[in-house]
């Protein structure tokens, strides 16, 4: 949430591209490129803003003067439009879509700017020459003994490439640049600009600034040897395209007509891919992640679309150990039944709420996983021995490292699971995992139902973990914004340490047609609250379709100074590695995935197991805990969705009627197992629920019926 950037805008033939200056983009050093005929565009008169969905990203624009927003708006309509008919019209050419494509050149204008661009790198390679003889000259003077070396004479260093840019050329980094969660693809990596000397090297100082100098005119050379190649990669396809038109003369193509979202008849067969490129209308309110104020469409249950996106805060006294060692002798390695073939239509549930929060919106158990949102928060624990190690590590920065890991790894389980949804706890829901095997237990219950709040607890010899999930999500047509609020705590007890860290942003792309997957995206900062030796910060990399950083992250551990004392990077699915390659040091690697997890909901073997409910087991339960409940673990588990449908409605019209009776009565659920602490907003454990477990027992005490 680092603000807008002001931006160069062109539009042309559908496409619309963007620069942080005009000369840049006649460069071909864009920031982004937008069809807009395939893309969903979200308009808000109040706030001047539009939103285009284009499934890899979402592009936030603003404009300031109420004129020209409104002439941006005309503009988009009829370069939709005309966009539209193009791809009807030679459907082939919606995959020539390249930033360096969309004006068609000719292939003289073409050549001309190759020749400029060749030219360009004939200069920078003359400079770079010249530097690397500096570089020599500078390694010659502090290689060789001080008796025997004469100092050289001064030599006047090159500077055309830096007065070409009027000593305005940015400081460029190895580094990929920090990309913040409400809006990467608008944002940018600015430094101040250092003036060179031009003496010629004397000091280590300089060696250092030939070294910056060397590796700006590397990243020169390639930007322009990349844009000269992408400019005869275009006309090698324009003329490509032209010779198979002319080789291939079709017949008539009916023409798109813009249509409303509330009819599509007119729409030819034709086009009929643009059924989810539509253009909408949003309320101010709904640019804000708010819900509307109009809830006619809405329904009155709480079914969020959530997938692992969770935060916040909570907190309890730790255990000195882990209560009722209960083992199993085998855990199940696969699901009763594979998931069943959906037929549900997303688009006409989800069509009436683009830009929209949709934690009110209720949807069919098809699209439903059988784990729900309180499992979702015990699988976080799935590589719970990073803090195990933690507590077991004298270095602090070294541990801050292992509790990094372990943020991390919670998004592990994600990577799979972008095709269904978990299910939405009711009021009162609870759900425990106990885990001798991995020396933690865990305890979780659903503590608010408007708005939705789950709250989870888990201790262990070595560490407690306690978090509530809050969260906000978008529809925008294409993919699904995931935004989490609050703070997620670990204290490790050996050295006192406290840990808070905040989630990141996640997206799920290809919502309506298409593979969907799943990304997380922005910047985790995790803090020791009990002391301030270091701190850490860790980027998801927001995916790029020009790069190969889709689920990168990378991270640094700074002393108090600031100062980096270690760095992370690696994968969030796969695994996270310290130090510099090739000789990184692996911390964390993935579990492998069971065989033919891709017809079991993309579950990981620690997914399969939390549902689990054997002999030994039932009778210690609480009758609210989620494995009980029949449309989730005994139906849809068993692959039986119609019955599920049919007992989730019935489950879901018990809390209706549930809540009615405390509104009449002038009444509050009060949650059994968590207490909120209002003096910072936070849901945490009251410390009763593996007490009551053990006595009386779940089973002579009173509990709502649930199900």
């Amino acid at each position: 949430m680092k603000g807008w950037h002001k931006r160069y805008f062109v539009l042309e033939k559908g496409i619309l591209k963007y620069a942080k200056r005009g000369t840049d983009l006649k460069k071909g050093k864009l920031h982004g490129c937008i069809d807009v005929g395939l893309s969903v565009m979200s308009i808000k008169k109040k706030a001047m803003c539009i939103d285009l969905d284009t499934e890899d990203n979402i592009y936030h624009l603003k404009v300031k003067a109420p004129e020209l927003f409104e002439e941006w708006v005309t503009k988009l309509r009829h370069h939709r439009v005309f966009r539209q008919n193009e791809i009807a019209t030679y459907p082939h050419e919606r995959h020539l879509f390249n930033p360096h494509a969309s004006s068609s050149p000719s292939l003289n204008e073409t050549l001309r700017k190759v020749s400029c661009y060749l030219e360009e790198c004939e200069s920078y390679l003359l400079e770079l020459n010249l530097l690397l003889k500096s570089m020599e000259v500078l390694h010659r003077t502090y290689s060789a003994p001080a008796s025997n070396y004469d100092m050289p004479k001064k030599e006047k260093r090159p500077r055309r490439w830096r007065s070409k840019n009027n000593g305005k050329e940015t400081k460029t980094t190895l580094q990929s640049p920090r990309l913040h969660a409400s809006n990467p693809n608008l944002s940018t990596t600015d430094s101040n600009t250092q003036e060179v000397s031009p003496e010629s090297p004397d000091s280590p100082t300089d060696g250092s600034r030939l070294q910056e100098d060397f590796c700006m005119l590397a990243n020169n050379i390639h930007s322009t040897l990349k844009s000269a190649f992408s400019s005869l990669v275009a006309e090698r396809d324009r003329l490509r395209h032209t010779i198979d038109r002319q080789e291939c003369p079709g017949g008539s193509h009916s023409l798109v007509h813009q249509v409303s979202n509330e009819s599509k008849a007119s729409i030819p067969e034709s086009i009929s891919e643009f059924f989810d490129a539509q253009e909408y209308l949003l309320s101010s309110s709904s640019s804000e992640n708010e819900v509307s104020d109009d809830d006619s469409y809405i329904s009155d249950v709480s079914d969020s679309i959530s997938m692992d996106t969770y935060s916040n805060e909570g907190g309890s006294e730790r255990h000195n150990s882990v209560g009722s060692m209960l083992t199993l002798p085998r855990r199940r390695s696969t699901l009763p039944s594979p998931s069943p073939t959906s037929s549900v239509s997303l688009w006409n549930i989800l069509k009436n709420n683009i830009g929209k929060d949709l934690s009110k919106v209720a949807m069919p158990v098809q699209l439903n996983e059988p784990l729900n949102t309180l499992q979702r928060l015990c699988e976080e624990m799935e590589y719970s021995e990073l803090l195990d190690t933690a507590n077991r590590t004298q270095d602090p920065y070294q541990r801050m490292v292992y509790v990094a890991t372990f943020a991390i790894s919670a998004y592990a389980s994600t990577y799979h699971r972008a095709g269904s949804k978990p299910f939405n706890p009711v009021l009162g829901e609870t759900y425990e995992c106990d885990r001798p095997d991995k020396s933690f237990r865990f305890i979780a219950e659903q503590v608010s139902h408007h708005p939705p709040v789950s709250a989870c607890h888990s201790d262990s010899r070595n560490f407690s973990f306690w978090q509530d999930v809050r969260w906000k999500n978008k529809f925008w047509g294409k993919s699904m914004e995931i935004v989490p609020m609050g703070t997620t705590h670990v204290t490790l007890p050996a050295f006192g340490d406290h840990y808070e860290w905040n989630k990141v942003t996640s997206c799920i792309h290809n919502i309506l047609s298409g593979q969907r997957w799943i990304e997380h995206y922005g910047e985790m900062s995790i803090k020791n609250i009990n002391g301030d030796a270091c701190q850490c910060k860790v980027t998801f990399v927001k995916a790029r379709s020009w790069s190969s950083t889709v689920n990168e992250i990378e991270g640094v551990v700074t002393d108090s100074n600031g100062k980096v004392v270690h760095s992370i990077f690696g994968k969030w699915h796969e695994s996270v590695f310290q130090g510099d390659p090739p000789s990184a040091t692996c911390i964390w690697r993935a579990n492998p995935m069971p065989v033919d997890q891709d017809q079991f909901y993309g579950f990981t073997q620690f997914a399969v197991e939390l549902n689990e409910l054997d002999s030994p087991l039932r009778p210690l339960l609480s009758p609210t805990d989620t494995r009980f409940r029949p449309d989730q673990r005994w139906l849809l588990e068993e692959g039986n969705t119609e019955g599920a449908e049919e007992q989730k409605q019935r489950i879901e019209q018990l809390q209706r009627e549930r809540r009615k009776v405390l509104e009449d009565n002038n009444m509050a659920h009060q949650p059994r197992f968590f207490k909120y602490a209002s003096n910072n907003d936070t849901w945490v454990s009251n410390n009763t629920y593996w007490e009551l477990r053990r006595d009386p027992g779940f089973t002579k005490m009173d509990f709502p019926v649930l199900w």
